[in-house]
């Protein structure tokens, strides 16, 4: 069964937690939610890192992950700083790059979280098995601007 946590705060709150089974579909419906929360914090200027982080950890769960239940946290850091999120799995195995070959279709995962974000990491269960693998992407502060690497533009496209 699906559930998600109550929110005691005005408007969106500043938490979004959620347990379930993931599916292929998941990502996708996860960053409209993380959108929603990112604009309603407004620090739009995240969602490109944090979705595609989180969308590498919710392809884990769905890959690697047997029954692919998992739980989703979306945190607004303290003092508007930034965000963290929180996926906690069933499976015991840490998450691993194991990308041998460069044209090999997974593995990456871990390599490209720990690109996009700022901070990430991961700790076991300790009452069953599980991890939860995390990641944190800071603010920008008042007039700092994104760095874009050149001749590309950040993206402003709706979710696909």
């Amino acid at each position: 069964m699906n559930r998600v946590t109550a929110s005691h705060e005005e408007g969106l709150g500043a938490r979004y937690g959620t347990a379930f089974t993931l599916g292929e579909h998941s990502a996708r419906h996860l960053r409209r939610i993380l959108r929603l929360y990112l604009t309603a914090w407004e620090m739009d200027d995240l969602y490109d890192s944090a979705s595609l982080a989180l969308t590498e950890l919710i392809a884990n769960v769905v890959r690697h992950c047997p029954g692919r239940r998992a739980t989703v946290l979306i945190l607004r850091l303290p003092r508007e700083r930034g965000v963290r999120v929180e996926v906690t799995d069933t499976s015991p195995c840490p998450p691993l790059s194991t990308a041998v070959d460069e044209l090999a279709e997974g593995g990456r995962g871990v390599v490209i979280v720990e690109a996009v974000t700022d901070r990430w990491g991961w700790v076991p269960a300790t009452d069953r098995p599980g991890k939860t693998v995390r990641f944190e992407c800071d603010a920008k502060a008042a007039g700092e601007q994104e760095v874009t690497p050149r001749g590309t533009s950040p993206r402003n496209a709706e979710d696909d």
